[in-house]
């Protein structure tokens, strides 16, 4: 009911974004039961009716990854101050995400169950003259547990999916890890150095604000105002070395105190901190693997055996392959990117655009990397597999358009969470006197970086792995 009630209550925007899950669960759904269709429809040709059910291992997948996106940018549905007290904690929010994961993939499952049941004259006659239904079974009875186990399995997946990405994760530094235990006459009990008030620990995330700040709590204890003042001050002078001067010559990080004088000082939190942007470690791993790829495409264009999917294995190894490296490569590459970008006498845009880059590296590039590998891939395979110009059939089509729509939609909704974490910086940006374009403009900047480093890299590998085989 509480899944219901906050699914109801969303903005338009989380709305369309929910029906866009349920329209990808929809077509998922509807190409598995035309796998089923053409099993049923022809006993005698198993291989290929399984081989159709791999292949919807791949819209599955995306969709599930899409289904994942949605929840974790969802407001509603994120851990609030206070739901505490009223039961609703971390783990209760992250049920009810689950929970409204499988509601909004199950209405795309029913839709699916529909239009099948109706393409196949089920419901009111066999439409378009009864053509094209060699995949749908028409005229005979569908096995209701095969129908209800395709039907579940998107909801099914999409919800564990969604539960263990938003699981409640204890930090490493948290105090019942950190803290020293001793054994007194009454069994176990913990000192920290950190003293808590009465109910402190019963206030949401109050046990996490050590971890937040990425000390131990034994190393944590509160500043005296000498030196809260002093790190203030470090802070801003640190972002006045690296920001230019405004129009003016006046520092944009000093802003006029009571009296008139340039005395008073913000907090520097219009650009991250150098240290927030860590480099991913999966850059090495997805250069190999791409490598790796690149390569067997390569010796299985020049041995160029077979002529078809089953007897050209290492046709179809080195595309995904390479595929898997440049999604494994996205976030490091989108740190270099953000890294290239503030490098030799940045100002004061291009130091804010890189720093973002580097800070969202894992957030923006691996839905990025993914892309790029999809592009990539798809290409790859349509130049390996329909080489003698026959068209794709529909459920290729239908397919393949799932497997870019759901990854395309995942970026973007990766955009708008990144957006939404960084409403603080664009604030304060405004409270300093920057121009309102200036986000805008940091974004534009950022979005033609990654397309110029992304753009040409998926063209190429797209062309090196679908490299026609030999005569």
């Amino acid at each position: 009911m509480l899944a219901l009630r906050l699914t109801r209550g969303a903005r338009p925007a989380v709305q369309l974004r929910r029906l866009l899950v349920a329209a990808a669960s929809a077509g998922t759904g509807f190409l598995l039961l035309c796998a089923l269709g053409h099993a049923i429809g022809r006993p005698g040709a198993s291989p290929d009716s399984l081989l159709r059910l791999v292949w919807c291992a791949a819209p599955l997948a995306a969709t599930v990854y899409f289904a994942v996106a949605v929840a974790r940018a969802d407001p509603g549905t994120g851990p609030r101050p206070g739901l505490s007290a009223l039961g609703l904690g971390p783990v209760r929010m992250m049920a009810v995400s689950a929970t409204a994961t499988a509601l909004t993939c199950a209405l795309g499952s029913v839709t699916a169950l529909l239009v099948f049941l109706h393409l196949r004259g089920d419901l009111t006659g066999t439409p378009f003259d009864g053509s094209g239904t060699d995949f749908l079974a028409a005229g005979r009875p569908l096995p209701l547990p095969a129908t209800l186990t395709l039907l579940t399995l998107v909801p099914g997946s999409a919800s564990v999916a969604v539960a263990v990405a938003l699981r409640p994760r204890e930090p490493a530094g948290s105090p019942s890890r950190s803290g020293r235990t001793g054994y007194g006459r009454f069994g176990a009990y913990r000192a920290t150095a950190v003293r808590e008030t009465f109910g402190a620990y019963g206030r949401f995330g109050r046990h996490l604000e050590p971890a937040a700040r990425g000390r131990r709590p034994s190393a944590a204890r509160q500043r005296t105002p000498e030196e809260a003042r002093a790190h203030l001050q470090a802070q801003t002078q640190t972002q006045q070395d690296r920001l230019p001067a405004g129009p003016s010559g006046q520092d944009p990080e000093r802003t006029p105190g009571p009296d008139g004088t340039a005395s008073g000082l913000r907090p520097a939190a219009a650009v991250p901190a150098s240290g927030s942007g860590t480099a991913p470690s999966g850059l090495p791993w997805g250069i190999a693997v791409l490598a790796v790829g690149l390569a067997a495409g390569a010796y299985a264009s020049r041995t160029g055996v077979g002529a078809v999917p089953g007897e050209r294995p290492g046709a179809l190894a080195g595309p995904v392959l390479a595929a898997v490296g440049l999604a494994l490569a996205g976030p490091g590459l989108t740190h270099l990117c953000g890294r290239l970008l503030q490098s030799v006498r940045p100002g004061a845009l291009r130091l804010l655009a890189g720093r973002l880059l580097m800070t969202e590296a894992t957030r923006i590039g691996r839905p990025l990397g993914v892309v790029c590998a999809v592009l990539s891939g798809a290409y790859a395979l349509g130049s390996l597999y329909y080489t003698d110009g026959r068209p794709a059939g529909p459920l290729a089509l239908l397919g393949v358009l799932l497997v870019i729509g759901c990854t395309v939609a995942t970026l973007l909704t990766a955009a708008v969470e990144a957006r939404q974490a960084h409403a603080g910086t664009t604030a304060a940006l405004l409270r300093l006197g920057a121009p309102s374009s200036t986000p805008r403009r940091a974004a534009a900047l950022r979005a033609g970086a990654l397309l110029a480093l992304f753009g040409p890299l998926t063209v190429i590998v797209a062309h090196l792995s679908g490299l026609s085989p030999a005569p």
